[in-house]
């Protein structure tokens, strides 16, 4: 099921954005949003590569070119939901940042796979509930 392994795509690269996070922000002291936002660039490159080895299949609707700038265009959304959960999170309300970053993980991960596979990776047959256009 794509989904399961997407979760383990993303679960990789969260871990990878995670321990930025935690080295960088909470141990080191630079500014919360900047790593932030610099891990996830880094996260949504890794877990770009790795949807496409396992869960996608690249090239489908789009060039690779396209394609790529279209994960990108829809992380975007991602990080600025993101960035405003860590802010609300952390600069507002003063929570544990480890647990804001975790929370700010979660809630963008439903939107990232859905816009990929409803629209980036979706096969030009099929409608966005994974079934076949059919003409009449």
């Amino acid at each position: 099921m794509k989904i399961v392994r997407y979760a383990l795509v993303g679960g990789t690269a969260a871990v990878v954005d995670f321990l930025i996070f935690a080295v960088f922000a909470k141990l080191l002291g630079y500014p919360y949003l900047l790593v932030g936002a610099l891990g996830f660039i880094l996260a949504t490159a890794l877990n770009y590569f790795l949807s496409i080895r396992f869960v996608f299949t690249s090239g489908v609707r789009f060039s690779l070119r396209q394609e790529f700038g279209l994960v990108f265009l829809i992380s975007g959304v991602g990080l600025a939901l993101h960035q405003a959960v860590l802010y609300a999170g952390i600069g507002l309300l003063g929570w544990e940042m480890l647990l804001v970053k975790v929370l700010a993980t979660g809630s963008v991960f439903f939107w990232n796979f859905g816009a990929r596979a409803g629209y980036v990776f979706r096969s030009p047959g099929t409608n966005r509930n994974g079934g076949e256009n059919r003409s009449r």
